[in-house]
């Protein structure tokens, strides 16, 4: 999915999170294999993914509530940064040059998520809307070449979710780092993502672009449980 931008849906219990789970390292697949960059990290767990470049975001959101924003997102940044555990326990030069790079470069990932007004804030005392966009944030700092959001829509109004998609349209288009959007929002994924796959009772039984899968009899009868003809309705 190099530079793509993608959306799997599916209904309830179709496999979604299952699959989200298998791609980040969370379960072992049984079967199959998770390539990147043509390095087979199949069974590997998430921290091994994180360094190959595989971030995520969650559904129910995991910030350092205490921390500010700022310090959110230099969590991050620590994991392809951060000094030596003995240059940190000691403190000397080069640990200090390493924060100072960390900052400097989660500085610029809190200017493009447009949470710069913010930057000091506590990260518990933020909006829902601003707390799912530092989520995203803080996975950018990692570096990803692929990135992987689990229902980012989820709990957000109408503003805030306009806000989210043009977020994510920039993180694909202007850093070039694929994206997979986990989403129950159907019109939202058939609006913002230029493939779709469907997952229905673990199968994948579509994939195309939102036209396609619209269409497909086989997501209308996953979704409607009947192959009558029309769209696929959320």
């Amino acid at each position: 999915m190099h530079g793509d931008l993608v959306g799997l849906i599916g209904p309830n219990g179709a496999g979604k999170t299952t699959a989200f789970n298998l791609l980040t390292g969370v379960l072992k697949p049984s079967s199959g294999t998770i390539r990147v960059a043509d390095i087979d990290l199949t069974g590997r767990p998430p921290h091994v993914l994180a360094r190959h470049g595989i971030a995520r975001t969650f559904q129910n959101i995991r910030l350092f509530n205490d921390l500010s924003v700022l310090e959110n997102v230099m969590c991050g940044g620590h994991m392809r940064y951060g000094a030596p555990l003995l240059a940190t326990l000691l403190q000397i030069p080069s640990f200090w040059r390493s924060e100072q790079i960390i900052a400097d470069r989660s500085t610029e990932i809190v200017e493009l998520t447009e949470l710069s007004a913010l930057i000091h804030r506590r990260a518990g005392d933020l909006s829902y809307g601003d707390q799912r966009r530092l989520e995203i944030a803080r996975a950018l700092a990692t570096e990803p070449v692929a990135l992987l959001l689990d229902e980012p829509a989820a709990g957000l109004n109408a503003s805030e979710t306009r806000i989210l998609i043009d977020l994510i349209r920039k993180i694909n288009e202007e850093l070039k780092i694929g994206v997979l959007v986990v989403e129950h929002d159907v019109h939202m994924v058939m609006g913002l993502c230029r493939r779709v796959q469907v997952l229905n009772r673990g199968k994948l039984v579509a994939e195309g672009t939102p036209n396609e899968v619209q269409s497909d009899a086989a997501v209308i009868e996953a979704y409607l449980g009947t192959r009558r003809k029309g769209a696929v309705h959320a």
